[in-house]
């Protein structure tokens, strides 16, 4: 085994591939960019060597500098994780001419794999499903539409190079086709610098499965089983799990044998990830294979028991596999949360800016259910622009579907951010939906399920009022502080709550630290454990359990529970019927103007001042985090200002163009 490991990543993938490192004694480097200084995979690591500015050209992208920092600090080895170099064929070649060991597979491997039309060739002649596709390269747009017509609507569009969800359209219609193939071409070259672009059928009610593969150096290859990765957005993944809720035994093993196939067909050794599209028969077909460790590993990791990046250090070093095939055995259930940097409100755009508060629920292995969040950020620390907006990865594991489920929903009102936009609440709105608790799944769940986008949660009467007794308590708790030894002999037990357009008059009695309510001749018992001050209340109401974010604020609280987020009034009755008369601030008119709608660089402005622009139209094109978001009218108008220009770097809500009515 070697001694010295450079990381050449950041995030919560360097963080992780660090903790295994350092289990095993081997020394850790760090790299880091200018927008990195004071990141936590610097902190962690024994030593940290500057490569370049925020750019990811400047910085993670850029072999010289990496295998630069190979030479000044001695590593031995270099673990890429995933994203920037990972899979870039080069960059292992140039380790290998300097004498330094990739931690990953062969170039060779890489390269074959890379290429989309290529490892589709070399999987139909493994013996591999494949999806039905042209498997020559798309010239322009009105090549697109030919190629989409030829195989038949729907299509997917996608870069050649591609992966994580960039460069990749779905195509309905010929006017799609262009759209995408612009789209997905422009997107590939700015990320993989790379725009080759190539189309394939649709699959309808298509499930994401995929299966993980492990092989050394000395021909040994073994599938660790399945991830369920269907729930996804603009083809990212967001919730993963393991096993599958859909495959059966002999789907699995033909799956498995499969992926075994194709990575041995290519020589690979070192962790590896083959990707199929499921139909709702269970007929699969290859996707690609992914020639490094996937961010969703860990749920893999749970339900064998295995340390994957251990594993890839121990290949890497020319040890062989310690287990067979009939060794892999699948206990339990894992489910993985991945939490971003976005605003479910606008649509799940970026968010930027500083975390002021992150406490992530705490990490237990010792009963179940398990816990386990990979994190790379830290309270204090920035979500910048420059990279992907994933702030953790949250895991729960127990030994059934259902209750790792519940540990995740739990964990997730447990999970405290602040500073930044971010998706808890959408993900808690998942977890609680029966169609995912059916295991229901397709890769349109999102979009079937939240037709009109995110907004929040509404939750049944009954849970309302169980919430609404304990801001009660709550309340009262907060209150009586200020009357103990003032000399007040009684605190006014009467309490009028608030949330939305719901009230409940409630009467409050606490004895021996529990807390009576009286509402419409019913008692209900509340225990709780919240005290002022506290962010997180895990309270017993009518013997129902209770963990939820609640967070004192003038004249209540704000309460966040499955993908609720309450503003709960909690009031004197008089005053809460004397609120009831105030006069209601009514929000701004912006609909005269585009606004942007996240922080990202203007690409293109498609309009002229004077333009008529009718409901639909492409008015302007911004990218963040290398994502192209395309703005359109939402009616018809006439363009009065252009505000800014193409190159434009802009903030949240910064007027793009003007309109007036036609």
């Amino acid at each position: 085994m070697f001694s010295t490991l450079l990381i050449a990543n950041r995030g919560e993938i360097a963080c992780r591939v660090i903790k295994t490192a350092k289990k095993l004694g081997i020394r850790t480097i760090a790299v880091y960019s200018d927008a990195d200084r004071e990141a936590l995979h610097v902190r962690m690591a024994d030593e940290a060597i500057h490569i370049g500015g925020p750019a990811a050209r400047d910085s993670y992208l850029s072999i010289e500098r990496i295998v630069a920092a190979c030479r000044a600090s001695g590593a031995e080895a270099v673990h890429p994780g995933y994203g920037f170099l990972s899979e870039n064929p080069k960059f292992a070649e140039a380790l290998a001419e300097a004498g330094i060991i990739f931690v990953g597979p062969p170039p060779s491997a890489i390269k074959a794999m890379g290429d989309k039309i290529t490892s589709k060739k070399l999987a139909a002649e493994a013996g591999v499903s494949t999806v039905p596709g042209h498997m020559g390269l798309i010239a322009d747009a009105d090549d697109a539409v030919t190629v989409a017509n030829v195989i038949g609507y729907p299509v997917m569009i996608k870069a050649s190079a591609g992966g994580g969800g960039k460069g990749m359209r779905i195509a309905w219609t010929d006017a799609g086709a262009r759209e995408g193939f612009e789209r997905s071409k422009s997107e590939a070259a700015s990320s993989f610098g790379d725009d080759r672009i190539f189309i394939e059928k649709f699959v309808t009610e298509p499930r994401h499965i995929e299966i993980q593969v492990l092989g050394d150096q000395h021909g040994n290859i073994v599938y660790l089983g399945e991830r369920e990765c269907s729930i996804q957005r603009r083809n990212q993944k967001v919730i993963e799990e393991a096993p599958s809720p859909f495959l059966d035994a002999a789907t699995r093993q033909k799956m498995g044998e499969q992926a075994v196939a194709l990575a041995k067909a290519v020589g690979y050794a070192s962790a590896g990830t083959v990707e199929f599209i499921v139909d709702g028969k269970r007929n699969f077909y290859f996707l690609e294979m992914n020639t490094r460790l996937q961010v969703e590993h860990p749920v893999t990791e749970l339900v064998t028991g295995l340390d994957l990046v251990e594993l890839m250090l121990r290949v890497a070093a020319g040890e062989t596999l310690p287990i067979a095939q009939e060794d892999v055995k699948l206990d339990g259930w894992a489910i993985e949360s991945r939490l971003y940097a976005e605003d479910p409100y606008r649509n799940f755009l970026p968010s930027t800016g500083r975390l002021t508060l992150y406490r992530p629920p705490a990490e237990s292995f010792v009963q179940a259910p398990f816990i386990r969040n990979d994190t790379g950020v830290h309270e204090g620390g920035e979500i910048s622009t420059f990279y992907d907006p994933m702030i953790a990865k949250l895991c729960t594991w127990a030994p059934t579907r259902a209750e790792a489920i519940e540990a995740m929903a739990t964990a997730l009102d447990e999970f405290e951010i602040e500073g930044v936009g971010h998706n808890l609440l959408f993900l808690s709105a998942v977890m609680d939906q029966p169609r995912f608790r059916e295991g229901r799944l397709t890769t349109g769940y999102i979009a079937e399920e939240f037709p009109n986008g995110f907004s929040g949660v509404t939750l049944p009467e009954e849970m309302l009022e169980r919430i609404a007794g304990f801001a009660c308590c709550a309340a009262y708790a907060h209150d009586s502080r200020g009357f103990a030894g003032a000399g007040n002999t009684a605190l006014p037990n009467e309490r009028t709550v608030a949330i939305g357009k719901r009230h409940w008059l409630f009467s409050v009695i606490q004895r021996h630290g529990e807390f009576w309510l009286t509402h419409s001749d019913r008692k209900t018992l509340v225990e709780m454990n919240w005290g002022p001050g506290d962010t997180i209340a895990r309270a017993r109401v009518d013997g129902e359990v209770l963990v939820m974010k609640a967070k004192r604020q003038t004249g209540g609280f704000r309460i966040r529970y499955r993908g609720a987020d309450l503003e709960v009034k909690v009031l004197p009755p008089r005053v809460a019927e004397l609120l009831a008369l105030m006069p209601k601030k009514t929000a701004p008119d912006l609909s005269r103007f585009l606004l942007c709608p996240m922080p990202g660089q203007v690409v293109r402005i498609d309009v002229s001042e004077g333009d008529i622009v009718e409901d639909g139209q492409p008015l302007a094109i911004v990218e963040a985090m290398k994502m192209e978001n395309v703005l359109k009218a939402e009616k018809r108008a006439r363009i009065s200002k252009v505000r800014v220009a193409q190159g434009a770097v802009l903030a949240v809500d910064e007027v793009i163009l003007e309109f007036e009515a036609v």
